[in-house]
């Protein structure tokens, strides 16, 4: 029962986590198209820093938390080809987090933005690697 309660919750956290990895980005896109100093950009700004540090970040913390408290209560995952993988693509997941971060402390600093196209490829990366995870998860294809 603790096992599922604790998976349960992980799961909570990876989709609130995921929500933000899928929508900052996207919040970078139309901020780069508004001028900088402007009241819609300091709207951006607020939105940005309130999504990372009240939603993002916690979420992932306890994701992160609850992935390797299942893995402490069943450890013969680690001998599972699928879930190396599968910690791999989280890895790169907690990498685009702190990328973003970087992108929207450079956006919070006004240094001139990248282009709207730079920002919508970035927000690719975290569906992409979303999909493997699920596959991975799910499927456990080796």
């Amino acid at each position: 029962m603790d096992y599922q309660i604790v998976k349960a919750f992980h799961i909570i956290a990876i989709i609130a986590w995921m929500a933000g990895l899928l929508y900052l980005p996207r919040l970078f896109v139309y901020h780069s198209l508004v001028d900088v100093g402007s009241v819609r950009s300091q709207t951006f700004k607020l939105m940005e820093r309130r999504l990372l540090k009240g939603i993002m970040n916690p979420a992932m913390i306890i994701s992160w938390l609850l992935g390797l408290y299942l893995l402490h209560l069943n450890p013969s995952l680690l001998q599972e080809y699928w879930m190396i993988a599968k910690i791999v693509c989280v890895v790169l997941m907690t990498y685009f987090h702190m990328k973003f971060a970087g992108m929207r402390r450079r956006l919070e600093a006004d240094e001139t933005p990248k282009s709207d196209k730079y920002y919508r490829y970035w927000n690719e990366a975290p569906t992409l690697t979303m999909i493997a995870i699920v596959i991975l998860a799910v499927v456990e294809p080796f």
